[in-house]
This record gives C-alpha cells, structure tokens and sequence, in this order.
C-alpha cells in the first residue's frame, strides 16, 4: 500500500478535531456540573443535586467519546510522527480521566473530582490544540 504523508497529516487532523470536540463538551457538562455542584453544597436542594448528576452523566458520556477519540487521534499520530521529525508526546491522553470515573460518595468529594476533572480536560484541549497546530505547520 502506498504510504500518503498528506493524506495521513490530514486524517490526523481530523482524528485530533474529533478528540477536541469531545473534550470541550466534557468540559461544558463539568462547568455545569461544577456550577450545580456548589449550589448544592450549600443546601440547593433535591433539583440542583439532580442537575448536578445529570450534566456528571451527560459529562461521563463526553469523556467516554473522549478517551476512544484520543484512542484514534493517538494511532494517526503514528503515522505521522515520521514526517519532518515531528516529536509528539501522547503518553498521557488516556489516562486523564480515569480517577473520574472511580465511585463517588459526598458532595464534597464530587465536587473536588468535578474541579479536579476539569483541570485535566482543559490540560488535555490545550495539548490536542498544541499537536493539531504542529499537524497543520506540516507542508
């Protein structure tokens, strides 16, 4: 089969926008998860604690879509990482959320998983940000 450096850079690109999208809805479903989360240490009640598990489900399932975009963003990087000695460092991409998916009890701790969540989401857009720059500095 022959080997197509630009078509290969390409369906990179795409693999990491896919990856990107799923990052950015997880990290809008954990800032109202977060939002939900704070009204509802301070005694908001049956509705905000249900508005809070709904965007930490709706988040859950972003992050599922996440973890195998990154999957599939990480194996076309593969094939790319030998144009022009393109260094790309993907050692963390699916490891970022794991902790979030362990069991939660208290409020308190939900809420410190749902900011500590975050915290790597956006670490993980900016690294995928970070790569598909480099993808598209290619030619």
């Amino acid at each position: 089969m022959y080997y197509d450096p630009e078509r290969e850079r390409l369906e990179a690109i795409a693999a990491g926008e896919r990856a990107l999208n799923s990052l950015r809805d997880a990290q809008h479903y954990l800032g109202g998860a977060r939002l939900w989360g704070i009204v509802d240490l301070f005694g908001g009640g049956g509705l905000s604690g249900l508005l809070k598990h709904s965007d930490i489900r709706k988040a859950s399932r972003s992050l599922e879509q996440a973890r195998g975009d990154l999957r599939s963003f990480q194996q076309e990087l593969r094939d790319v990482t030998s144009l022009g000695g393109l260094q790309i460092d993907v050692g963390g991409f699916l490891t970022f959320a794991d902790f979030f998916f362990d069991g939660v009890i208290a409020d308190y701790l939900v809420q410190s998983k749902i900011v500590r969540a975050r915290k790597q989401v956006m670490e993980a857009i900016e690294q995928v940000e970070r790569i598909l720059d480099s993808l598209r500095r290619i030619r």
